[in-house]
């Protein structure tokens, strides 16, 4: 056992006295040490019940035989990050988490984890770590959040920052806003839609570093608690047969992973997160493969924001492993991966019926044929660009405007509240990725607003910073390169029209190709004085084409 090199032999006597200190007895010494990565804080909803999710993996530890030893990983609230500063610090956190615990793991010589997450940054930063550190390990998520009600319908996140554009608008009064504010979360748990958090919790399934449950089940249910038990006696079983993260998350976990992220129509986050976990596993994975994979998964699940269906439903209807059983039908999954189960993918699914053919489509009746993200590539995003294609009105899959461009979310916000946006417009915001944000910020807030003012059928908006999960309409985030790098986003002119094409995966700036030459030729992108984090994280992040991952 690794845990070996600070436990056993007459010279870690040092060692095995600071483990006293702790209180540990000799037999707790003797077995396996399981470290158990907390993400439990009192500030984000998707956390504050954390704490009972891993009492619940410590008892499954000690049940099968080892130490359980917590130690913690931090966690940012976007939805109370967004709008401000503090989103800038969101996406970085997710490098911060796999460093910290790559290193608390390697300074402990802990023989097997289980990792603790829940929301948007701390799923891909674990999976990172995992893959980094490459001991047995098993992922256990805090669960969604139950959907809330206003007026007899469903309500997730999207509805509150929605409800704001309607009173903007001067559509609902203070009275109703102040309703959404008070009954659209109603219990913690990641929110309740298929948003950034719950996407990456169902396709830690796919993948197979999570058993059956882990992204859907909600966490107020008491069978959260039964799956982390599960997930301690799980991680002793991995550690007897020696199975290790990258043994899972090979290239064909991926292919998988970003299989059911097309059925389900996941937050188009997962299109860093993905590439940035497969980076640390050694497999690059560039967005054409996404485009590859889309055009032949059919999109089967329309979950907020993109439908009226919420991850209890899911959960329901088969949950993760259901709609895996569907893909399978047309041969669309890789069967023979290992899992954490100690089981192949294919032993996981076979008898995971599809039990709501409204919340899972049929496979013979998807959706769409294609799935639920779509890369664009042009002269406005050589390197590509991200839109959640299923979220997106039927009469904006195809756009052709002009531009209002903006250097600044908070530029854009002001315009759209002053009624500045027009139907037909294409709102630009730059200077946001993850260079020129830096830390590439979500924009809920004005995709929000235009969604609240009516203009969600008629507005588009595309930037180099990217959105949250939360978003629907015709938004295109991710634009590579991106303004801070040279890119041509950089140069776009207040009334230049912009063709968004996304049945033909095309964004394209309509000016001449000489001008937009001439132009790109003088462009001297802006600076931001920085300071700080956000300073070494703007010299070290590549491009968010490239999973905004660190050199």
């Amino acid at each position: 056992m690794r845990s070996d090199s600070i436990k056993d032999k007459i010279q870690n006597a040092p060692h095995r006295a600071l483990m006293r200190a702790l209180g540990f007895t000799k037999e707790e010494m003797e077995r396996p040490l399981i470290g158990i990565v907390s993400s439990y804080n009192e500030i984000v909803p998707g956390h504050m019940n954390i704490d009972k999710i891993v009492d619940a993996v410590k008892t499954g530890v000690a049940m099968a035989g080892g130490t359980p030893i917590v130690f913690p990983a931090i966690a940012v609230c976007d939805g109370i990050a967004m709008g401000h500063i503090g989103m800038k610090y969101s996406l970085v956190t997710r490098d911060l988490i796999a460093d910290s615990t790559e290193a608390m793991a390697l300074a402990h010589a802990f023989d097997a984890l289980v990792m603790v997450p829940n929301c948007d940054k701390n799923v891909p930063g674990l999976l990172m770590a995992a893959a980094r550190i490459n001991i047995p390990t098993v992922f256990v998520s805090g669960g969604p959040m139950l959907a809330g009600h206003i007026d007899g319908a469903k309500t997730s996140l999207s509805s509150i920052f929605e409800a704001v554009g309607k009173y903007n608008a001067g559509k609902i009064d203070e009275k109703k806003l102040e309703e959404y504010e008070c009954n659209t979360c109603p219990t913690c748990g990641s929110c309740s839609g298929m948003y950034t958090a719950n996407s990456m919790n169902c396709l830690t399934e796919a993948l197979g570093m999570g058993l059956r449950g882990n992204g859907t089940i909600p966490a107020v249910y008491s069978r959260r608690l039964a799956l982390a038990k599960h997930a301690g006696m799980a991680v002793m079983e991995l550690l007897k047969k020696e199975i290790k993260p990258r043994d899972i998350m090979t290239e064909k976990a991926f292919k998988n992973a970003l299989t059911v992220d097309m059925a389900l129509g996941c937050s188009t986050n997962s299109m860093l997160h993905i590439p940035a976990i497969a980076h640390e596993c050694g497999i690059e994975i560039n967005l054409d493969i996404a485009n590859g994979i889309s055009a032949k998964t059919p999109n089967l699940c329309h979950l907020a924001p993109a439908g009226h269906a919420y991850m209890e439903q899911l959960d329901a209807a088969g949950g993760v492993y259901a709609v895996m059983n569907e893909l399978n039908k047309k041969g669309l999954i890789e069967t023979d991966c290992i899992t954490v189960t100690g089981k192949t993918v294919g032993e996981n699914i076979k008898d995971c019926v599809n039990l709501d053919h409204d919340i899972i489509r049929p496979i013979e009746e998807p959706y769409s044929e294609t799935g639920g993200i779509a890369v664009l590539r042009g002269n406005l995003a050589p390197d590509g660009s991200v839109v959640k294609r299923s979220a997106v009105a039927p009469n904006m899959l195809a756009h052709e405007g002009p531009a209002k461009v903006f250097d600044s979310e908070e530029e854009a916000q002001a315009a759209i509240n002053a009624g500045k946006i027009k139907a037909g417009d294409v709102v630009v915001i730059r200077y946001e990725g993850p260079r020129g944000g830096p830390g590439m910020r979500e924009m809920l807030n004005p995709t929000s607003a235009i969604m609240g003012m009516g203009l969600g059928e008629s507005v588009a908006l595309i930037t180099d910073g990217r959105f949250s999960g939360a978003t629907r309409g015709a938004c295109v985030g991710h634009v590579s390169p991106e303004a801070a790098s040279g890119g041509p986003i950089g140069v776009v002119r207040d009334g230049d029209i912009i063709s968004i094409d996304i049945p033909a995966n095309k964004i394209e700036l309509k000016i001449p190709e000489e001008e937009l030459k001439a132009r790109l030729a003088s462009f001297t992108p802006k600076q931001k004085e920085l300071s700080g984090y956000l300073k070494r994280y703007a010299a070290l992040v590549r491009s968010g084409a490239q999973g905004a991952t660190l050199n």
